[in-house]
């Protein structure tokens, strides 16, 4: 099983984009950020003609999650955090695919930092901690996967001193990430690729995708139980290179 987290940066206008992902790489579940599209506007049709139940959680203009299950239909378990510090706000839904729970989350930004948005993002933080701790405390075999907005270490990032109080890579966030790993979950892609680097998002300013100036936003954590089943993770970098392509890579891992 292949499960694959990937910020497409506006679901409607990038979806041949999408599309042509999916028929090449052949997922089989699929986390998506960033859908910024309310929830009569998703593209479930052309989804569904590619092969691909779904799920979703929209939101005009901002936001936005949803799973996609290859030849299944994703059953939604949960739409939000528990006590979202907003619930207005599309960041996080859950769904049971092939036995496997897959939560599919979309972490505030942040900047700036320090500010209101921040406290949000810090907030937001909070409540998904806690969240993770039950879910681990269920022995379910669980993946959290998504755009996570945090850059967890100067490893993942290509110019650390310039992101030392951006709200991506902040000590706080840092910290909360840190302890979310320290519970029990697995970074997939560092588990397997502990010195390499590797990248998951390239802003569209300064030629970053030519330069390879990248950071590693995008994460796939595995509970202890999905551990035992990770063969293999990685990044489909081809498709950033593509045309009127999403600024994130889709990331995965092969269980």
């Amino acid at each position: 099983m292949k499960i694959a987290t990937y910020n497409v940066n506006g679901v409607n206008g990038r979806l041949p984009r999408l599309l042509d992902w999916l028929a090449r790489e052949e997922p089989d579940v699929v986390a998506l950020q960033e859908l910024k599209a309310p929830q009569d506007k998703f593209p479930a049709a052309a989804i569904e003609k590619a092969g691909y139940g779904a799920v979703w959680h929209g939101q005009p203009r901002w936001n936005g999650v949803a799973i996609l299950a290859r030849d299944a239909e994703p059953v939604e378990t949960r739409r939000g955090l528990p006590d979202d510090p907003d619930p207005t706000q599309s960041r996080y839904l859950e769904a049971a695919v092939g036995g496997i729970l897959v939560g599919c989350l979309y972490t505030p930004n942040g900047n700036p930092a320090p500010g209101p948005k921040f406290d949000y993002k810090l907030k937001w933080l909070e409540r998904f901690e806690a969240h993770a701790a039950d879910l681990l405390a269920t022995g379910l075999e669980v993946a959290l996967v998504g755009d996570y907005n945090i850059i967890p270490t100067d490893a993942d990032v290509y110019a650390p001193e310039r992101w030392r109080d951006d709200g991506l890579m902040r000590v706080e966030v840092q910290a909360a990430f840190a302890r979310v790993i320290a519970r029990g979950w697995t970074d997939a892609l560092r588990h397997l690729h502990a010195q390499e680097t590797i990248y998951t998002f390239w802003d569209y300013w300064r030629n970053a995708w030519g330069r390879n100036a990248g950071l590693r936003i995008d994460h796939l954590l595995l509970s202890p139980s999905l551990l035992p089943r990770l063969k293999a993770a990685g990044v489909d970098r081809w498709v950033r290179g593509e045309e009127r392509a999403s600024d994130h890579a889709p990331t995965w891992v092969q269980l």
